[in-house]
């Protein structure tokens, strides 16, 4: 393990114009991608993490390997001359690798921060990297160590608990009111992105059924498809309030389409159950005297607005406790790892001593054929002994803090190694 590298080269949303992420190299799924990696020389574990945001490589390098430029080549192809795929690049090593990493899965490094689909996304990349024999010692390490950095963020912080959508927070809205959202029926009036995202929201959160009205009709069915839900003209979402629980209005009209007068008949028939209505729409679809009536909820954008920006405050106050749990996990990464660059030196050092005390053992032995089994016993404790508080010191330096817990613990293990003799290929013990 001794000169190692974790190598982490990517690029993502903020650096990387989705007009260059599209002409990248990379083919689809991970196999083909993978297996490439695998054949790079000096590659001796490798990762790979691609999603509409970002693609992320993550590489055990041997000690002086150079893989910068066949890896920009892997992702770019030809697309781009080296000099211009780099503005867009970042390169990591090391601990800054470590530390990206665990950025990115603590999601502080997401679109949105907070949002918690990147943890699944960094499992089902390391699933393939596993399948097809890309990971090894160092990587399994530390990407298990990842998933459990963004554990302990998601359970130490509220980071992921507040919404930071429009759509988002309309369906945290309608939970404080119904509580369980499951088995309740929603009508979508228009068929737009921000009605589309609220309802993906909504059958997330298991909703019995969705319908949707729309002035245009095979609009309203593509819609409804997405959603095992049913379509409707506009001229029936009068009729099929009774029938549903939550309203999420968001059409190009000029005026209100659905008024008070309206909604009071509804209740009425509803017996008075709750309906909950979201105007995602400006201007407003809604009558906003809808709020004067009984058992019903109304909400505009204004509304939802300001509880998401309220949300996205307190999401940014996590964050800074988010960003705090990544810091000490990246240092205690740092010390494993540098405990675990000490290892071949001190099994060298142990085999080295050992090696030297056997062979004079057995020099002196062979001079001294009379010695009895009892005297050759004693003899070989004592060497053993020997053995023993020679290397007690300089293992006791290696373990410690003071060579494995600083910035230069490549040089203080470099000393002893040359003051023991190695890295000498010919060392004949004389």
């Amino acid at each position: 393990m001794r000169g190692e590298k974790i190598l982490l080269l990517g690029v993502n949303h903020k650096t990387t114009p989705v007009a260059i992420r599209e002409k990248m190299a990379l083919s689809d799924g991970y196999e083909e991608p993978l297996t490439t990696l695998k054949k790079i020389s000096g590659c001796r574990e490798c990762y790979l993490l691609s999603t509409c945001n970002r693609v992320e490589l993550l590489m055990v390098v041997e000690p002086g390997a150079e893989v910068e430029k066949e890896i920009i080549s892997f992702l770019f192809g030809e697309a781009f001359s080296p000099a211009e795929c780099r503005q867009y690049l970042y390169i990591h090593y090391d601990e800054d690798a470590v530390h990206h990493l665990f950025t990115v899965a603590a999601s502080l490094d997401s679109m949105v921060v907070g949002e918690a689909q990147i943890l699944g996304q960094l499992k089902e990349a390391y699933r393939y990297a596993a399948q097809f024999g890309c990971t090894g010692p160092l990587l399994n390490k530390f990407l298990h160590k990842s998933f459990s950095v963004a554990k302990r963020v998601r359970t130490e912080t509220g980071i992921g608990s507040s919404a930071v959508s429009i759509s988002y927070a309309a369906v945290k809205l309608a939970e404080k009111i119904f509580g369980d959202l499951k088995g309740r029926k929603v009508m979508l009036i228009g068929a737009g992105e921000m009605a589309e995202l609220a309802a993906e929201h909504l059958v997330g959160q298991k909703v019995d059924s969705v319908v949707v009205a729309n002035r245009t009709l095979s609009r309203a069915l593509d819609l409804a498809r997405k959603f095992n839900g049913s379509a409707i003209s506009m001229d029936e979402m009068l009729q099929q309030l009774d029938q549903v629980d939550i309203v999420i209005s968001s059409t190009g009209a000029t005026d209100l389409i659905i008024r008070k007068q309206d909604v009071k008949s509804i209740m009425r028939a509803r017996r008075n159950k709750p309906l909950f209505f979201i105007d995602i729409a400006v201007p407003r679809d809604l009558d906003p005297a809808l709020i004067d009536i009984d058992n019903v909820y109304l909400y505009d954008i204004d509304d939802l607005s300001s509880v998401v920006e309220m949300n996205r405050s307190e999401r940014d106050r996590e964050a800074v406790k988010a960003a705090r749990i990544v810091d000490e996990e990246t240092l205690k990464f740092k010390k494993w790892y540098q405990g675990m660059a000490v290892i071949p030196t001190i099994r060298n050092l142990r085999e080295k001593v050992d090696t030297i005390a056997r062979l004079e053992l057995e020099r002196s032995l062979a001079r001294m054929p009379e010695m009895n089994g009892a005297d050759r016993r004693t003899l070989e404790k004592m060497v053993g002994a020997i053995s023993s508080k020679i290397l007690h010191d300089p293992l006791i330096y290696l373990k410690s803090d003071s060579c494995t817990g600083r910035d230069n613990s490549d040089m203080r293990v470099e000393v002893i190694r040359s003051l023991f003799g190695l890295d000498k290929r010919d060392d004949k013990n004389e």
